[in-house]
């Protein structure tokens, strides 16, 4: 039985119908905080039982008969929570549960010098691994090409992108992320540890993007340079906490330095195809023909 977490969140969802495309449906299972939003799935076959990662118990159960866990990461530092105490929770679990295999949405960044706090998070949990006693694999995703549009979001609408100076990002989208789990998953004893880079096929910084959404939508997209201080007031004033503004400003600084700049083709040799191009995320948003 192989058991993923998080089903009803993006990614989650997204792994769980590549992946029943692969194995049979009476091989998958899903652990979940409410299940009435994933009745949709038990409908197809899969299994679906209720697992929060604050409530080892409840993981006990979601887990049971598991071969291989599937961890999707929390995003409770985003909120305040403690990550890795959830990913503690979710690793132990696997274990009791008998699993022989964890893998990890993990990022292609992970590190404990990161300017960017979720990586911090991320390489914790990959030493969390490294010490479970059980085979796993860490998905070291690229930086989802979602963040980037909501990112760009505004600028879309005011015609004007105001962020602090950044660097390029190997930005990969979801659904190709969710076929790159997918395709691991199927195929146990395979990818073992930290993947490498699972990037689409080249890394842009914003004025790149913004050039892009200008050919797009063939109007411009202006990119404009702010200071951090001047950044984290706005963001302030917006009314966002300061552990996210922390989050917000690292993603600028951390791309400064590199850390998302790496492209690979491990996720093109996994997909059996190119991976999908953020001009073709632009278009897609926008109603455009690429």
């Amino acid at each position: 039985m192989i058991v993923v977490t998080g089903a009803t969140g993006q990614l989650g969802r997204l792994i769980v119908e590549k992946l029943v495309t692969r194995v049979p449906v009476e091989r998958v299972a899903i652990s979940v905080r409410d299940v009435q939003k994933a009745q949709e799935l038990a409908a197809r076959g899969v299994r679906v039982r209720r697992g929060d990662f604050t409530d080892p118990k409840s993981l006990a159960h979601a887990f049971e008969g598991a071969s291989q866990v599937l961890i999707v990461s929390s995003n409770a530092a985003a909120h305040g929570g403690d990550p890795l105490a959830q990913h503690r929770s979710a690793i132990d679990a696997a274990r009791s549960a008998g699993a022989r295999r964890i893998v990890y949405t993990s990022h292609m960044a992970a590190s404990r010098s990161s300017a960017f706090p979720p990586m911090i998070d991320h390489a914790a949990t990959e030493q969390m691994l490294g010490e479970s006693g059980l085979a796993w694999t860490a998905l070291r995703n690229g930086f989802y090409a979602a963040s980037a549009m909501f990112l760009l979001g505004r600028g879309l609408q005011t015609g004007v992108f105001e962020a602090p100076a950044d660097g390029k990002v190997s930005w990969t989208t979801h659904a190709d992320l969710a076929e790159a789990a997918a395709v691991i998953l199927a195929n146990e004893g395979q990818n073992n540890g930290p993947t490498p880079p699972l990037t689409a096929a080249q890394a842009l910084d914003f004025g790149e993007l913004c050039d892009i959404a200008s050919s797009v939508l063939g109007r411009p997209l202006r990119r404009s340079t702010v200071s951090e201080d001047e950044m984290r007031a706005k963001l302030t004033a917006f009314g966002m906490p300061a552990h996210a503004v922390a989050i917000s400003l690292g993603l600028y600084r951390a791309s400064r330095n590199g850390e998302f700049a790496a492209v690979d083709p491990t996720l093109q040799k996994l997909l059996g195809r190119a991976p999908t191009s953020m001009r073709e995320v632009i278009a897609e948003k926008m109603g455009r023909a690429a």
